[in-house]
């Protein structure tokens, strides 16, 4: 999808995407296209978004959008922000979002994570009904998956130890148990980042665990086709 058919499918909208240094990396491949990766505003925005744990907001007066970047490197942080919009009563056009690599790294239970998702799940689920009761569209919701780690690739001994193919694939357990995505009976569309690092492969990453700005572009595009699919069903 070119910028002007993203500009177009995007216009006048509050799009929200929240998790750790993915959903980074997934704002920024979004501004690009949206903005244009040449554009002069594309050096103040990687700076700005890429400051450490932070939050982070633009407005894209061309277009009308509006797009908050929200640090939430746990999934207690994703439900937390879907009860502030609750509250608020006030729901983002479309959310992006997505957290487990810090909770594999600093938790490191399967059990715990799958009991979080859960959670947001149950949040998510008792939002819904709320927007269509107010005659507020409901929001358009991405989960942003989880990228294939190469444990040999990983920087530290921690990481290799915490987040080898046995743990990560129990937190890949977790999520389909946990009936969050579409496919399992859920609210949220799946991006898969598993099989696009997957088909990508090591030479796609310097780290075992970010990968080149293709992977980000390509989850974009899957998000854009998802939303012109949606939006033609509901004319």
């Amino acid at each position: 999808m070119s910028k002007s058919d993203a500009s177009d499918l995007l216009n006048g909208s509050w799009v929200v995407v929240a998790g750790d240094s993915q959903a980074r990396f997934f704002t920024l491949s979004l501004l690009n296209l949206i903005l244009g990766p040449q554009a002069k505003r594309m050096g103040s925005v990687r700076a700005d978004l890429f400051k450490r744990h932070s939050d982070y907001s633009i407005l894209v007066h061309e277009i009308g959008m509006k797009l908050d970047f929200v640090w939430a490197p746990y999934v207690v942080n994703l439900t937390n922000s879907m009860m502030g919009f609750k509250t608020k009563k006030s729901y983002p056009d479309v959310m992006v979002m997505g957290a487990g690599l810090w909770h594999m790294l600093y938790v490191n239970n399967a059990s715990n994570y799958d009991f979080a998702l859960r959670m947001l799940k149950s949040s998510v689920v008792s939002l819904l009904p709320l927007t269509a009761s107010a005659s507020i569209k409901s929001p358009h919701l991405f989960w942003l998956g989880m990228p294939m780690l190469i444990n040999g690739m990983l920087n530290t001994q921690e990481k290799r130890e915490k987040m080898s193919d046995r743990i990560w694939h129990a937190y890949d357990r977790a999520l389909g148990d946990s009936r969050l995505l579409r496919q399992t009976g859920g609210p949220l569309v799946l991006l898969d980042i598993q099989s696009m690092t997957w088909n990508c492969g090591p030479r796609c990453t310097s780290d075992g665990m970010h990968y080149d700005l293709v992977i980000y572009e390509a989850a974009v595009q899957v998000m854009l086709n998802a939303l012109l699919i949606e939006s033609h069903q509901s004319l």
